[in-house]
């Protein structure tokens, strides 16, 4: 007998609900339920894959399979490698046996989706790996990050997987936090442009991405993961939900929810926040899936597990993730916690979404004799990330770029100078160590390629975590030594999130930080002291007081105190984990092949201390104001050198009607020397029906081809309620090549100047806004608008 859900030619919802209405409720639940780590499903023996009895029962209680999480992880938590996991030819031939053995014993030939952890790329085996996020962050140019996400897509769709886990909602509010490196920045603008972008970037290959963590995770109390994030529904709005916002209207089909409370309330079982703000008011369409066992971790507040379950469910959860709570549905059904309505709507959810993937008209993937894979040669968007990434804090008198014909020998020392892992962040699978480049390896292939006679000596001074005191100092005097023979010093300095130095796991599979550590940042790796780990500082001084010209890298995945590192060093750059090519963009920086382009997407701290240095504060305190330090980040966001000039001329703030296409402005002649900008005055309506331009030119005045990256900040004068010292509204990344000039506009419209205002109602309010362009380094041009 044919129903109606197998027939293609219906749309999606109509099958999804011919399909509901023939299901029992054990079948329901089953949908619903993500409990098996999918690494641990089979067997590899060689070349053969066996499945394992435990997925076996588990689709027999489910009367089939709703998702499989983590058939392709690989890493020390799932236990997989070359030898154990599945790589090459070996994927599909698994997704396929799985799927059928799913498809076979299915009563109604559902079948299931796979969803995968792609936060900076595929982790798996041979999976294409990107700079972390909060490296991409930093290129302050979300198109190449789309681009970049194309590629990792291109992977998935050939792997099998429908959706990809990616880390694009949280907000980087407080460093000492271990997932710092999964955030794009502080700042809630530059963060939903690149969330769009990764949304898109995804998608676009008939993936469904997965947007993580809904909602304030990166404001945890004191940096610790998962903790409460105390602040109230304006600041939520202000920081963490726009996000969101950006990816729902870029089409995200499904949103993770964070493990935090706010307010005192669970996000998995806050109904406000996941079906009146993200459903309703966001208008969000598609599934909500629980992180790794959140919904078990319910039962502090429920006392009972099944009743987690239904309170997950009710708020708005959709898919569970390893969790117990939601295998107890059937229960709560029967004990009246939840209705039959409220499991039909999570089920008719995740059912559309099979249907609009296709999977039931085509639920198996091509098989292949070999297996090329991805390589980075051949698809260069992750060097073009890192190229683009790396932040230029300091050039002392023009040290860098070094000119290699000066030079006779180049001493490279440091933890980080020559250990691949250290540069590519966390969730990051096991590697084939010559696809990767350190900065070692590309100061060695720079100098090669470059057929100049320049000796490279290498020490690496000290390690990260290990090594007894006696044998750190002795290795600190023989790389101080090493720099004394040498005519110039790259000291790469930093931190990893690798756990292939040693970790131990939790059950979501969170590094546990009890005992001995081997990484200081990554999940579940929080800290409250920020300046390097290790003896770093000890190596840093020991070789700056060698009085050579000194280079420091700072290869990092949150943001250090470095003060006395910046102040004894002649020229300082900044690397968030620059991924696998890292190496080799660091090396041209360095000798000036590429023009350091990286603005930084969080501020810098003078000290720990000094914690919170966001630069969008609220305008109703005097931030940073303590007695005993300098009242300013050590560097503020949006700041990062370049080695040539830009001069901005010509600036002027124009209003543009969408009605008739008419300009209407007023110019001011733009001088820096006097700071004079310009003024508008334009009523609400006008606002409505059109938008603010800054129109300006860059000239490239210097004697590098570069990019420019112009900022455009407000500052709200008059509003019903407090404002912040200043919030970017718009930004633009400029090739300039030497000598020529661009043409640049910067937009505003309705939306980038209204606030939540008393009443909770998102407005534009009457009032005078300052306008500031800014080069990330200092402020251009300051205008002034007028809403009547």
């Amino acid at each position: 007998m044919a129903y109606l859900y197998q027939d293609k030619t219906f749309p999606a919802t109509k099958r999804a609900e011919n399909l509901l209405s023939l299901m029992t409720v054990r079948e329901k639940v089953g949908q619903l339920n993500q409990r098996l780590y999918g690494f641990s499903i089979y067997e590899r023996k060689g070349e053969k894959i066996e499945l394992t009895g435990e997925f076996k029962e588990e689709v027999e209680k489910c009367g089939g399979l709703g998702v499989l999480y983590g058939l392709y992880r690989a890493d020390p938590w799932s236990g997989k490698d070359y030898t154990t996991g599945l790589a090459g030819i070996l994927a599909p031939k698994a997704y396929n046996m799985v799927q059928r053995y799913v498809l076979e014993h299915s009563r109604l030939g559902i079948p299931m989706m796979l969803s995968t952890e792609c936060p900076h790329g595929h982790q798996a085996l041979s999976g294409y790996l990107l700079p972390v996020n909060l490296s991409a962050g930093a290129t302050f140019h979300p198109e190449l990050q789309k681009s970049a996400y194309q590629v990792c897509a291109k992977q998935l769709k050939e792997m099998g997987v429908h959706l990809a886990l990616i880390s694009v909602l949280d907000i980087l509010r407080d460093p000492r936090w271990g997932r710092s490196e999964e955030c794009y920045g502080e700042d809630p603008y530059l963060s939903s442009e690149f969330a769009a972008a990764a949304v898109e970037g995804i998608q676009d290959n008939g993936i469904a991405a997965v947007a993580k963590h809904f909602c304030a995770q990166g404001e945890g109390t004191g940096g610790i993961n998962a903790s409460a994030a105390r602040i109230g529904e304006r600041e939520l709005r202000e920081i963490h939900l726009p996000a969101a916002k950006a990816c729902i209207q870029s089409g995200v089909k499904g949103v993770m929810a964070a493990y935090n409370e706010i307010d005192g309330i669970p996000c998995h079982g806050n109904k406000k926040l996941l079906t009146d703000i993200l459903r309703r008011e966001m208008q969000f369409r598609g599934v909500i899936m629980a992180d790794g066992v959140a919904i078990d971790r319910l039962d502090v507040m429920t006392g009972d597990n099944v009743l987690s379950g239904a309170t997950a469910l009710k708020a708005g959860i959709d898919i569970s993730l390893w969790d117990s709570g939601f295998a107890g549905l059937e229960e709560a059904l029967d004990r009246g916690l939840i209705l039959t309505k409220d499991l039909d709507e999570a089920v008719f959810r995740v059912l559309t979404l099979k249907f609009e993937l296709g999977l039931f008209d085509n639920p198996y993937i091509k098989e292949k004799d070999s297996w090329t894979g991805y390589t980075y040669e051949k698809y260069p968007e992750a060097l073009k990330l890192a190229r683009e990434a790396v932040v230029l804090l300091k050039n002392d008198k023009n040290t860098l770029p070094v000119n290699i014909k000066k030079l006779h020998s180049i001493a490279v020392i440091g933890p980080n100078a020559d250990e691949i892992y250290h540069q590519l962040g966390d969730y990051t699978p096991p590697i084939d160590q010559k696809d990767g480049i350190t900065v070692l390896k590309g100061i060695e292939d720079f100098i090669r390629e470059s057929k100049e006679t320049v000796e490279v000596k290498y020490h690496r001074g000290c390690g990260l975590f290990q090594g007894t005191i006696r044998r750190t100092k002795k290795e600190i005097q023989e790389a101080a030594d090493l720099a004394v023979s040498c005519d110039c010093t790259i000291l790469v300095l930093g931190g990893s999130s690798s756990r292939f130095s040693g970790a131990d796991f939790d059950a979501n599979g969170a590094a546990k930080t009890a005992g001995t550590v081997h990484m200081d940042c990554g999940e579940g790796v929080d800290c409250a002291d920020l300046r390097l780990p290790g003896l770093q500082s000890e190596l840093a001084q020991a070789v700056y007081k060698t009085g050579r010209p000194v280079i420091t890298v700072i290869i990092q995945g949150r943001p250090y105190s470095v003060t006395d590192i910046v102040k004894c060093s002649h020229g300082v750059l900044c690397a968030f984990y620059p991924g696998m090519l890292g190496g080799q963009a660091i090396a041209e920086i360095i000798f000036g092949r590429i023009n350091p382009s990286g603005h930084l997407p969080v501020s810098i701290p003078r000290h720990p201390g000094q914690i919170p240095v966001y630069y969008n504060y609220k305008n109703s305190y005097a931030g940073m104001n303590y007695y005993d330090i300098e009242k300013t980040p050590l560097y503020a966001f949006g700041y990062g050198l370049s080695y040539t000039e830009f001069k901005f001329t010509d600036v002027t703030l124009v209003y543009i009607s969408s009605e008739s296409d008419q300009i209407n402005h007023k110019k001011v002649t733009y001088e820096s020397d006097k700071g004079e900008g310009d003024f508008l005055k334009i009523t609400s309506r006008d606002l409505h029906y059109g938008e603010i331009r800054v129109d300006f030119k860059i000239t490239n005045t210097g004697d590098y081809d570069g990019y420019s990256v112009p900022q455009l900040y407000v500052k709200d004068i008059q509003a019903s309620t407090i404002r912040r010292i200043r919030e970017l509204k718009a930004f633009q990344k400029v090739w300039v090549p030497r000598g020529k000039t661009r043409y640049c506009t910067l937009s505003l419209n309705e939306e980038k100047l209204s606030v939540w205002n008393k009443k909770m109602e998102f407005v534009a309010e009457p009032g005078e806004f300052r306008l500031i362009l800014s080069d990330g380094c200092k402020d251009i041009w300051t205008g002034s608008l007028y809403l009547d």
